[in-house]
């Protein structure tokens, strides 16, 4: 509003041009026949100057709605704020920006005259009434897109280019629009869902559900393929992919006990399995079926299957369900999860998990969901009680809590940098009893004592016995021999599901299911499912953290978010928490929180393009004052009512 109130440049605006028959559209209008232009590029200063100007958002607008109301002009300083009554209350010298909007700069001169003490600088405050109310005439350059090779995906990669700057412009965003256009309750449907997914501690993107509808409905991974979608088919797809979702779910919860989203590898995966499903009746045949399906979904995540071009390898999966095609059409009656598994083996050249794809850090890395598999599948126990861990899951004190096997203190202060002391082969799972009994004892003296009371405690979460191992000079070699034990204890497990010798129960005996085929839509799930690890302290300080960024209105953070190299799929680092898409996602540049951090781990956000921040003290200080920017009494009173809670 300065800018366009000093006459300053605010940016052109990008027009998509396009047939009205398949055009996606927001609003309430329908589109004239024939070609329409439609707003691609600068949604955002439009959509802020419809609010403003008639007071209220536009019907579509899913943010908050106060961000159009009560914005007033200061007639001597000439700056715009929002409403504050102590400030503004009874001072003529504030001009409800909205208010002379509606009425006309004549309306607003007039109410000038009414107060005398103002006569020295009627001329001043008169040109700056009618330089606000000639907003309204300001005139944006437009460009346009045009063509008819212009499809959803090419008008997607142009905007991105175009836009490099600031928000990416996803292929769902438009896909949505589309259906949108015929089927307005379509976003709150598709809401409810996620909804209802989150209550049962899965965290999903729209855009990641709207993928899945697409390779229901289309059998492709191209958004550009629902172009001529009938919005019931869409309807029926989105009712058919909840069933399958809550149906996989389950499935990786009860074989598994990937029961929460920190542990739920491969999400990418089940866009892939939904169309399987879809394809098969809606159902698993046998346990034959089950096995090899859930083979390949482990292999998929482990070894990055969808870190790349996600569309393209999607694109080879779905082909190779659907499976070469004879001349008169039929399929090649191949087993279509054998032609998945093939191509999978092809391009990875070995399926076999070996001693050094444990060497990953920290809870990010990909085989962190293999070990938590492990510890739940292959009857890990505890180390206080012996009972199984599968069989903690309810409860404050017996959920399972994440263990440093050799405490941070201790490897740090004997000289171990971060990137061993969080190694993934670092990690055991126990009950918060028995994780705070040892506290910050070194493993050679907790070993002997756990073994002497339980004996094949340790060597069930594949403790090496060597007892040599155990002291804090050893620990590398330590980590070198649970990372044998564990890649065998991987390449067994897989081998029995593609092979259907064994696992053929629940994890443990013990069901864990998600319960999620019967939970209706946005209904709230029973409290059970979403308990999974428990945080360390670190851990709450970044929950804690993601609950306050919620609470001030910004997007949710990722936690322990893996920064991928977009071209190689290779891991570069874990961030505690970041905000791939920004704080203000359309303004503001990625942000992250990296705490106790090593150098390595800072560059790697650096050229990413991440603004990161080294405390959370430090990001909140940030946002506060830049972000939501806030007058100082506010700032004070609210970190005084946080500090009470």
């Amino acid at each position: 509003m300065l800018s366009l109130y000093r006459g300053w440049p605010i940016g052109g605006l990008l027009a998509w041009v396009t047939s009205a028959d398949t055009a996606e559209s927001r609003g309430d209008q329908s589109l004239p026949p024939g070609t329409v232009k439609l707003l691609l590029d600068g949604q955002q200063r439009i959509t802020t100057l419809y609010g403003i100007i008639r007071g209220t958002p536009p019907p579509f607008f899913d943010g908050n709605a106060a961000t159009f109301t009560g914005l007033y002009f200061h007639l001597d300083d000439e700056g715009f704020e929002f409403y504050r009554p102590t400030r503004m209350d009874g001072n003529p010298l504030w001009v409800s920006v909205t208010e002379l909007m509606q009425i006309g700069s004549g309306k607003a001169i007039e109410n000038l005259f009414g107060n005398p003490e103002l006569a020295p600088k009627f001329q001043t405050y008169i040109n700056r009434l009618n330089a606000i109310d000639a907003i309204k005439q300001v005139d944006l350059p437009i460009e346009e897109v045009t063509g008819r090779d212009k499809t959803v995906d090419v008008v997607v990669e142009i905007f991105n280019l175009v836009n490099s700057g600031g928000t990416r412009l996803s292929k769902g965003d438009l896909a949505l629009a589309r259906i949108g256009a015929g089927w307005p309750e379509a976003r709150d449907e598709l809401r409810a869902r996620l909804s209802k997914w989150r209550s049962a501690g899965f965290n999903f993107e729209m855009d990641w559900l709207l993928c899945n509808i697409n390779t229901i409905v289309t059998g492709e991974a191209l958004f550009s393929a629902l172009r001529n979608a009938d919005t019931q088919i869409v309807a029926d797809g989105l009712d058919r992919v909840e069933r399958y979702i809550d149906m996989l779910l389950n499935l990786v919860s009860s074989r598994f006990g990937l029961d929460h989203d920190r542990v739920l590898g491969g999400r990418y995966a089940f866009p892939v399995m939904s169309r399987f499903l879809h394809q098969n009746g809606g159902h698993l045949t046998d346990h034959r079926q089950q096995g090899k399906l859930l083979y390949w979904y482990v292999h998929s995540f482990l070894w990055g299957r969808y870190t790349g071009s996600t569309e393209t390898v999607i694109n080879q999966d779905l082909a190779a369900i659907e499976g070469e095609k004879s001349v008169d059409g039929t399929a090649d009656g191949a087993d279509p999860l054998d032609r998945l598994i093939a191509q999978l083996r092809q391009s990875r050249g070995d399926l076999t998990v070996r001693e050094g794809d444990f060497s990953g850090w920290s809870q990010g890395a990909r085989f962190y969901p293999l070990l938590y598999l492990l510890t739940r599948v292959w009857g890990a126990r505890d180390w206080g009680d012996g009972n199984l861990l599968s069989r903690h899951l309810l409860g404050k004190v017996s959920s399972l809590q994440l263990h440093h096997i050799f405490p941070k203190s201790y490897l740090y202060s004997n000289g171990y940098d971060k990137t061993e002391v969080n190694a993934l082969t670092n990690f055991a799972f126990l009950t918060a009893k028995t994780n705070q009994e040892l506290s910050d004892q070194p493993p050679h003296e907790y070993f002997e004592e756990v073994e002497n009371k339980q004996s094949g405690a340790l060597e069930s979460q594949w403790i090496p016995m060597d007892r040599n191992l155990w002291r804090v000079e050893n620990y590398r070699g330590f980590l070198a021999a649970r990372r044998q034990l564990l890649a065998d204890a991987a390449n067994r497990l897989l081998e029995d599901l593609l092979v259907d010798k064994s696992l053929r129960e629940d994890v443990a005996g013990e069901p864990t299911r998600t319960h999620l085929e019967s939970l209706p839509a946005g209904e709230k799930a029973p409290a059970a499912i979403s308990v999974g690890v428990a945080a360390s302290q670190e851990d709450d300080e970044k929950l804690e953290c993601a609950f306050w960024a919620e609470e001030n209105g910004l997007p949710s953070p990722h936690i322990d978010f893996t920064c991928v190299d977009e071209s190689s799929g290779e891991e570069l680092a874990v961030f505690d928490l970041a905000w791939p898409e920004g704080l203000q996602p359309g303004y503001s540049q990625p942000v992250a929180i990296l705490i106790n951090e090593p150098r390595e781990v800072e560059e790697v956000a650096n050229r990413a393009g991440y603004r990161f921040f080294t405390t959370i003290a430090e990001f909140k200080a940030y946002v506060e004052k830049v972000i939501l920017a806030e007058p100082e009494e506010a700032v004070a009173s609210r970190s005084l009512r946080s500090r009470s809670t």
